[in-house]
Formats: structure tokens, sequence, C-alpha cells
């Protein structure tokens, strides 16, 4: 029976972390992109996601629960996980381990964004371009904001290649192989949106 319910548990975390949270997160990064285009146009893309109908409805039901339950059954996975790269140092080893540790640095990573903005935002701020140019001018902040997002990049991408395994999407070597090159052009070309729209905004 337990062992039965944690079956049931990763396979809901492993949905969870696709959808919905891991489309928000590539929604997140293309209206954070539009900072590419000057503080007017960043401006415009994120007041359009802050006058959604239902915003609150949609945050706390589609994003904030999904992610908290992804989030601690995944603290839960990581710090129970038999790593064994040591030993036998293959590829999907490595990936393993790193998928964990991304895991870890990409919840801090949130938590402290939840906090410098949608919390300050319940507080009364704006959640504009020039509250993220405010954050991101601190050298250390924006360091912490590069390695956060890269993390939660590959955190997403990585655990793309998990999902197909668990979901009995991708059962053969060669459907794996294929799934991990196209998972790695994932992580690639999300990173880049990433890392474009964090140096736009300084």
């Amino acid at each position: 029976m337990a062992g039965n319910r944690e079956f049931l548990n990763r396979r809901l975390h492993s949905l969870l972390g696709v959808i919905p949270v891991g489309l928000f997160l590539v929604q997140h990064l293309v209206i954070n992109h539009f900072a590419t285009g000057g503080e007017e146009s960043f401006n415009k893309a994120a007041g359009f996601m802050g006058n959604l109908p239902f915003r609150i409805f949609l945050e706390i039901f589609i994003i904030f629960l999904p992610l908290l339950f992804h989030a601690i059954y995944g603290l839960y996975i990581a710090f129970t996980a038999k790593n064994n790269v040591s030993k036998f140092g293959f590829f999907r080893n490595w990936m393993f381990m790193l998928q964990r540790v991304s895991g870890v640095i990409t919840l801090i990573f949130v938590a402290w964004h939840v906090w410098e903005t949608r919390i300050q935002a319940a507080f009364g701020a704006e959640v504009n371009f020039q509250m993220m140019e405010n954050i991101l001018s601190n050298p250390f902040m924006f360091w912490f904001y590069l390695v956060g997002v890269v993390s939660t990049i590959f955190h997403f991408s990585n655990g793309l290649w998990s999902f197909c395994v668990s979901w009995g999407i991708t059962l053969s070597p060669r459907s794996q192989l294929i799934s991990t090159y196209v998972t790695i052009v994932i992580f690639i070309l999300l990173s880049i949106v990433g890392i474009r729209a964090l140096t736009a905004f300084i």
C-alpha cells in the first residue's frame, strides 16, 4: 500500500513538474524576454499577465499549489535518492545527481524571486521593468539570478527526459537517446531566452 502511494506521488510529482509548472516557466521566460524590446515592451507584457481574469485563482491553484507539492516532494526525493556517480560515472547517473542538486538550487531561487516580486506586489509594489532593473543592478543579485534561471531551466529540461521515461513515452534506448538530444536543445534555447532577458534589464 505504501509502495503504491509512493508510486502515485512520484507520478504526480513528475506530471506537475511539466504541467502546469513547466509550462508556466516557459511562459514566464517568454514574458521576461519582452524586456529585450525595452521598458515599455516588458511593462505591456507584464501588465497583460497581471490583469488576466481570475489571476489570483490561477496563481494559487495552477501555479503555487502544484509548485508547492512539486517542491516539497522533490526535496524528499533529493534527500532520499541514492546517487552512484562516484562509482559508475555514466552520463545518466550524472544527470540524476544534477537533477536533485538543481532542484534544491531552483527551490531557493524561486522562493527568493517570489519574495522579491509577488510578495512585494501584495504590499503595494509594482512588478515592472524598473523593479527588475533595481534588483539586477546589484552584481551579486545578477549572478544569483543567472545561476537560478539556468538551474531552473536545466531542472525542467532534464526533468522532461525523466517524465517521458516514467510515463512510458520513451521506452527504447533509441527513443531515450533522441529525447536526450531534444532536451539538451530545449535547455540551450530556453537558457538563451532567460539570459537575454536578464541582461536586458541592466
